[in-house]
């Protein structure tokens, strides 16, 4: 194609840079939202009638791209307590045509997996108990030569028969207490609704079909009415950063009061985020930094700097919540841990100031596993609980109402519900009891966490 030069000012040659950036941005995926041509030859007598053009067609493609948020993808959430569970729920619909099963909402680990069943005839298994990989017709396990197959954690290459077409990848996923899940590490489609109401199937969701599966953290009463784990952290595998490369790369949910019956459904939200939300004040939302720790990469660091009791700072010595050389160290938010752990240091302090400042009766017994435990039969008293507060980064303060770290043991009986950490090499956990009644988001891409008592339960 032949070119021709023309004699034109400065200004021109900067809007033909502008054009050319238009390009690098995606011109032609904004016009065709826009339904307007795009131009392969230039029509115009005059420079100055293409200067006039190219400038409204900029400002056109500028606002399209503007206008073009990422969509936000939601799943229902609810708590686990009516089962006897302390874990929250969601929803995930997976398969062609789509099962519906009940899982742990994890943000202490990567991997989703649910519990298979290789039935045929699988008109025993009551609905929803299990997935039914035979009932579907997108499921498809990796190959153990498979790039995703190498994404596992520890994943064993002796497993990985070579020289056979269909060595399916083999996954054996460890948690904290040994309890293990394993099978084939695979892929699926899932269905998961907008906000708009619509549905949305994505392809290719990679997840573990567990056949087996012990211990108790995957089988014991906390897991009672789950049917697997919705890994949320911060690996390549998981359930958040799966479908954030396609959704923003960002999640939010709320947890709603366990207390509440029949429990309240709220929503785990994919893409979008709090200012998303029409019912969300921005002056609102307090944000505070994620901290990456290279030897845990899975959690969701926070920086914790103090914490007070009734507006007093307690003595605690600021390395205490700092990440050591080793990785331990350091704060946590896990919305699969219930109770809230803190480092012994901090957690005496926690312990013995609010001892000092409650102005209720100890309880006639502790309840096994508490420290502190008060007698508040008489509902008017609980506005007496002390007010615990965490400053966070960047000057955040995370202010939760008592409920969130008192719980209701027994009829009439409360206790402090932070605990210390075990053998002093840890790192300090935001439970999801704390964390109940906020809007929270997990933003990877700004590197930051964010929180608001407004809007939970919404959309």
């Amino acid at each position: 194609m032949q070119t021709t030069m023309l004699s034109v000012s400065p200004f021109f040659h900067f809007i033909l840079l502008l054009f050319s950036l238009a390009d690098l941005l995606n011109a032609a995926a904004a016009a065709d939202y826009l339904k307007l041509p795009l131009l392969h030859k230039n029509p115009f007598s005059s420079p100055s009638q293409a200067l006039s053009s190219d400038t409204h067609r900029l400002s056109l493609l500028f606002s399209a791209l503007r206008r073009r948020p990422n969509p936000t993808l939601k799943s229902p959430l609810i708590s686990g307590a009516s089962t006897g569970s302390g874990q929250y729920f969601v929803d995930l619909r997976i398969g062609t045509p789509p099962q519906s099963l009940l899982l742990v909402a994890d943000t202490g680990s990567d991997l989703v997996w649910v519990k298979c069943s290789a039935c045929r005839n699988c008109s025993h298994h009551p609905p929803s108990s299990a997935f039914l990989p035979r009932h579907s017709s997108s499921f498809s396990p990796f190959h153990c030569f498979d790039p995703h197959c190498r994404l596992l954690p520890h994943a064993p290459p002796h497993l990985c028969n070579h020289t056979r077409l269909h060595s399916p990848c083999r996954f054996l996923y460890t948690y904290a207490d040994g309890s293990t899940s394993s099978g084939f590490f695979s892929k699926e489609t899932t269905t998961l609704k907008t906000l708009s109401g619509s549905e949305t199937r994505l392809k290719d969701l990679s997840f573990g079909c567990g056949f087996r599966i012990s211990g108790p953290s995957v089988s014991g009463a906390q897991f009672n009415g789950a049917r697997g784990v919705m890994g949320l952290g911060r690996g390549p595998i998981s359930f958040s950063t799966q479908l954030g490369r396609r959704f923003g790369n960002k999640f939010s949910y709320c947890l709603m009061d366990y207390t509440l019956s029949p429990p309240p459904t709220s929503y785990l939200m994919i893409g979008g985020g709090l200012r998303s939300l029409p019912v969300t004040n921005a002056t609102k939302i307090s944000y505070t930094p994620l901290l990456i720790n290279p030897l845990s990469p899975t959690f969701y660091y926070i920086a914790v700097k103090s914490i007070t009791v009734d507006g007093v700072k307690l003595p605690i010595n600021p390395t205490v919540w700092a990440i050591d050389e080793q990785g331990n160290g350091g704060t946590v938010v896990d919305s699969g841990t219930t109770l809230t752990y803190l480092a012994e240091e901090a957690y005496k302090e926690v312990l013995k100031a609010v001892r000092q400042r409650v102005k209720l009766p100890a309880a006639a017994e502790l309840t096994p596993g508490f420290d502190l435990c008060v007698n508040v039969s008489n509902e008017s008293q609980r506005p007496s609980l002390p007010r615990v507060r965490f400053q966070l980064g960047n000057g955040a303060v995370f202010a939760p109402p008592a409920r969130n770290y008192f719980l209701e043991t027994e009829e009439g009986v409360m206790c402090l519900s932070i605990r210390a950490v075990e053998g002093g090499n840890g790192f300090s956990v935001i439970g999801n009891l704390m964390q109940q009644g906020f809007l929270l988001e997990f933003d990877k891409e700004a590197s930051r966490l964010g929180f608001s008592r407004r809007g939970c339960g919404l959309p």
